[in-house]
């Protein structure tokens, strides 16, 4: 509770488990999330370049944030799975995602989430 709100980890989006809303993974307070002292989070991407400036690619992202400073691993990670395509500009590829929450949760999860951004995953 001493930890401000922006400096407490977030898990949920593009930058950790693709499938679902942005910080929507982990502590929730009235279905608003407040962030965690700690977080797990894990991705697996497979990347294919099919021509000079097009490229494919499959995911699977997991993770959870965790109220209290060290990870209850019994709670379990949420998982997001997905695939996208790549156009490889001259300094970054330009993605387009799609991701389905593996562990969907009734009325907060969407049934899956479009993401669009400049750079590399990870």
């Amino acid at each position: 509770e001493d930890v401000p709100a922006d400096k407490r980890f977030y898990a949920g989006g593009g930058g950790t488990i693709r499938g679902y809303k942005y910080q929507s993974v982990g502590v929730l307070e009235d279905g608003d999330p407040v962030g965690g002292d700690s977080m797990i989070t894990v991705s697996f991407e497979l990347r294919a370049q099919m021509t000079r400036t097009v490229g494919a690619a499959v995911f699977l992202d997991g993770g959870n944030a965790y109220r209290e400073s060290v990870p209850d691993l019994e709670e379990p990670l949420f998982w997001g799975a997905g695939f996208g395509i790549r156009y490889f500009l001259k300094f970054a590829p330009l993605r387009a995602d799609i991701a389905f929450p593996l562990d969907r949760r009734d009325d907060i999860d969407p049934s899956y989430q479009l993401y669009f951004s400049l750079g590399q995953a990870f």
